[in-house]
């Protein structure tokens, strides 16, 4: 079945870096746009960034832009989000997810795939 295990979160103080790793199984993985999203206690889960298959096309939202960096590497099925810069209000659960198709690429409902997410703690 298809798996997706996140790795790399962890505790950062305020404007530290961070890089998180996703590793695909079981889809063939070029095939999918992959995305990042998080989410924060309390609040919804929010779209950050992605990818299209070729790695080609990367998307991000407007909280994330030129700090955070989405790639991918279809030899190894994995998808990672540099993190720099970051924030007290980046600290979430950060979850990947995989889909095809590259429309609404920020609606969480479009990705058939997700992982079981990974904890960023930026301390202030």
């Amino acid at each position: 079945q298809v798996q997706l295990v996140e790795s790399g979160g962890g505790l950062v103080q305020d404007g530290g870096s961070l890089r998180l790793s996703c590793a695909a199984s079981g889809l063939t993985f070029s095939n999918y746009l992959m995305g990042w999203f998080r989410q924060a206690p309390g609040k919804e889960r929010e779209f950050v960034a992605a990818i299209v298959w070729s790695g080609a096309v990367t998307y991000y939202a407007t909280s994330v832009k030129g700090r955070f960096t989405i790639s991918r590497d279809n030899a190894k099925n994995t998808v990672y989000l540099q993190m720099n810069s970051l924030k007290p209000e980046d600290a979430a659960v950060y979850y990947c997810a995989g889909r095809y198709g590259s429309n609404r690429y920020t609606e969480d409902n479009t990705y058939s795939y997700w992982g079981q997410g990974t904890q960023v703690t930026v301390s202030s």
